[in-house]
């Protein structure tokens, strides 16, 4: 019976040797058995202390320390890290947050919360002086030196979603760096419904070079069409987003609508060359030009000192797709196309054009298709891009677009988002 006993005592006393006395978050997390949150550490109140960790031969039987070594190669808390940690967790009080082992400066860490009631200044004074303490510290936050990939601006106009051209040319991802703020665009066109409310606050400017009328242009479609793609207000809750939603707009009139033309607005000689000759006299750096026809040696001679000013002129391709006329054929003019399965001719620029949601005189909303609404597209960019850059040429932006457009089903088209972000990719480049 004594022998029996004896073994029995011999028995509990090396199970009580294999077992950890009071584990802690430290031992688990060395051991591979606890995952560390690290979410949940508190920068602002937490703390990293360090002991002694002194590489061990491995242990020659099981119990021989508190977590012991798995094998030769794993560096865990040896016995004293564990004993020492365990006492001075006992002294103070604290919670253990996560702890491993740092085998290059033959240290453990852990990090750990100290009790309520007590400061981490008082806990961090107290185990400074602490000759079991290797190391106390605040436990600091860093931040990586790169700038947050961009987002799409959100807007609650209703009906944003359905603006084919804004979407397709990724213009909420653009307005997160550019929404055209200081450019002035010059729309020669009809006359703009200046008292729609998209428009309110945007027009800087309104001539009249077809007759004295000074109303509001209410009848005028397509210019308020062009001018709402253009620069429409956002977050108004109502309507649509313009592509420059805070770039200015100058409204010349030189075309107007006949009672008894189904053909829409037309414009002559005459009324061009007035409006060109008033837009010379601003400063306004965009000209969208919505409209064409035939070859004009004086409108060619307004167009050419518009492009030696270094103003950026905006055309709409004709239908039948030709260039030739005034004032698609003037070197230097961007030249605008629908977006079309077949290849663009060279140097013409491809945007979205059909089915395009727009403003409308008295206040509302239609579709319109057509390279008139590509032009006006493409002049919403360039504002964009001259808000980041004035100093830009029109041969610059011109390479610009071309070298950003995108492939979509319907071929490549201009792209206001990655436009923006390669002009500031070598901006950077260049600094």
């Amino acid at each position: 019976m004594k022998a029996a006993a004896l073994l029995l005592v011999v028995f509990a006393l090396g199970l009580a040797a294999c077992a950890p006395v009071r584990p802690t978050v430290a031992q688990a997390a060395a051991s591979g058995t606890a995952k560390t949150d690290v979410a949940s550490m508190d920068s602002g109140r937490d703390i990293v202390l360090a002991v002694a960790n002194p590489i061990e031969p491995p242990a020659m039987h099981a119990g021989s320390s508190l977590l012991g070594y798995a094998a030769p190669a794993h560096y865990g808390a040896g016995r004293l890290a564990a004993t020492t940690l365990d006492a001075l967790r006992q002294h103070y009080g604290w919670r253990e947050v996560a702890g491993w082992p740092i085998k290059a400066l033959k240290l453990y860490c852990i990090v750990l919360r100290p009790p309520p009631g007590t400061s981490r200044e008082a806990m961090l004074q107290a185990l400074g002086r602490d000759a079991r303490v290797a190391l106390a510290e605040p436990l600091h936050e860093y931040d990586t030196y790169a700038d947050p990939p961009p987002r799409a601006q959100h807007y609650n106009d209703p009906y944003a979603q359905l603006q084919r051209g804004f979407v397709e040319t990724d213009a909420a991802l653009a307005h997160s760096l550019s929404q055209g703020q200081g450019a002035r665009i010059a729309v020669v066109d009809t006359g703009v419904d200046v008292a729609h409310p998209e428009l309110q606050g945007h027009i800087r400017a309104v001539q009249n070079l077809v007759d004295e009328d000074t109303r509001t242009f209410r009848g005028d479609r397509h210019g308020t069409e062009v001018a709402g793609i253009i620069a429409a207000t956002g977050n108004n809750h109502q309507g649509i987003v313009g592509i420059a939603p805070d770039a200015a707009i100058g409204v010349y009139k030189a075309c107007w609508y006949a009672a008894t033309d189904a053909r829409g607005a037309r414009c002559n000689s005459f009324t061009l060359a007035k409006a060109l000759a008033a837009v010379l006299d601003t400063d306004a750096r965009i000209v969208n030009l919505s409209l064409g026809g035939p070859a004009d040696p004086l409108l060619g001679q307004l167009l050419g000192q518009l492009l030696e000013q270094g103003r950026i002129v905006v055309a709409a391709l004709p239908p039948g797709g030709s260039l030739g006329g005034f004032p698609d054929s003037k070197p230097g003019v961007l030249v605008v196309r629908m977006t079309a399965d077949t290849a663009a001719p060279p140097g013409v620029l491809s945007a979205p054009g059909h089915d395009i949601l727009s403003t409308e005189p008295g206040g509302g909303y239609d579709f319109s298709s057509g390279s008139s609404m590509a032009a006006a597209h493409v002049s919403g960019i360039v504002a964009l891009l001259l808000s980041l850059d004035p100093r830009l040429s029109a041969d610059e932006v011109r390479r610009l677009l071309l070298a950003s457009s995108k492939r979509t089903a319907g071929g490549l088209q201009v792209d206001a988002a990655a436009a923006v972000a390669r002009l500031q990719r070598v901006a950077l480049a260049t600094r």
